[in-house]
């Protein structure tokens, strides 16, 4: 049973963790100002803003409580049809849309969480698959609604708070992205920073022993499940909202494999993981793609077979592959 004084320090070392480095804030102030600095490359930065804030969606059920789920476009998806959605049928407002289409995400979160609740770690693996599935075939039934496969088109967004226009360049879309990710960023820092958090990493350790203890495992999953499908949602709605189209792809299995290539390159656990993943996930991409059309597949798949036999904090630094170094680097 815990005293007093161990739920202070408890509590102290929660703060501590939850503390800003002065790092971090140089790194949301070049975030910001990169638009300006690299205005040409605004578009792939409103993209990686995007995949970043999906990736740490999904570190939110994988790193922090240990579901692993091959579905997560599931919510990505229908949070980009119901944007787009919204936004032809009701009103183009895109913060509106914004907001509709996460709240919607989570809802379809909390009915999905009932299917990871119960079974193996296997078992999640085909159900949230097959969720992912369902929702594919259900945009791709329903032409009269979501274009099928030809996708959703004639989306119309109106400026963001009013003010601010979608230009050609991509500057303002590349704003509007960050600013929604550095927010939800800070909702989930605080969400893993708290009491709460901290049930989260005891279930993923050992479900049984939290059982033991009292938490109530159940509703923790049920609740993280939730949070984090409406922020894929989120991450969705902007891709639908800054592009101004919604097709099949943002459903298909190819994203649930990329995010979860990305918290690979990132690390799982924390949330700037994701970020990092899907920066150099990104980026190794566009430049394969420009360098080797055709298999620039073939040289990323050989970087992630390098990364998981050489682990990630080695991968760098080749003097380390063999012998000692080897013995005494940590794997990935």
């Amino acid at each position: 049973m815990s005293t007093p004084s161990s739920a202070t320090d408890f509590q102290s070392a929660l703060l501590r963790k939850a503390r800003w480095h002065p790092l971090e804030f140089v790194v949301w102030a070049a975030a910001f100002a990169l638009p300006l600095v690299m205005p040409s490359h605004s578009l792939l930065i409103n993209e990686i803003a995007i995949v970043a804030l999906f990736a740490m969606s999904l570190d939110l059920i994988l790193g922090y409580t240990g579901i692993v789920s091959l579905g997560h476009a599931a919510f990505f998806g229908f949070g980009a049809y119901a944007a787009a959605l919204f936004a032809k049928l009701v009103m183009p407002d895109p913060t509106v849309g914004l907001v509709v289409a996460t709240v919607l995400s989570a809802l379809l979160g909390l009915v999905a969480s009932v299917t990871i609740l119960r079974g193996s770690d296997l078992t999640r693996l085909m159900v949230t698959l097959g969720t992912a599935l369902l929702l594919l075939e259900l945009a791709n039934k329903l032409d009269w609604l979501t274009g099928g496969a030809d996708g959703l088109q004639g989306v119309v967004m109106g400026p963001v708070l009013g003010l601010f226009d979608f230009d050609l360049y991509g500057r303002t879309a590349a704003w509007y992205s960050l600013a929604v990710m550095l927010l939800l960023f800070l909702l989930m820092r605080r969400l893993v920073h708290s009491p709460f958090g901290a049930t989260l990493k005891a279930i993923r350790d050992n479900r049984l022993r939290a059982m033991a203890i009292g938490i109530p495992v159940v509703s923790r999953l049920a609740v993280i499940y939730t949070v984090a499908a409406g922020i894929a949602g989120a991450a969705g709605a902007l891709l639908a909202q800054t592009t101004g189209f919604a097709s099949l792809d943002v459903l298909a299995f190819d994203r649930s494999a990329d995010v979860l290539l990305m918290l690979v390159i990132g690390g799982v656990g924390w949330l700037y993981g994701g970020v990092a993943g899907a920066i150099v996930f990104k980026l190794l991409q566009t430049w394969l793609s420009a360098v080797t059309p055709q298999y620039w597949m073939f040289w990323i798949g050989l970087i992630l077979v390098l990364l998981v036999l050489v682990g990630r904090d080695r991968l760098l630094k080749p003097w380390t592959w063999f012998g000692a170094g080897k013995k005494k680097g940590g794997a990935a």
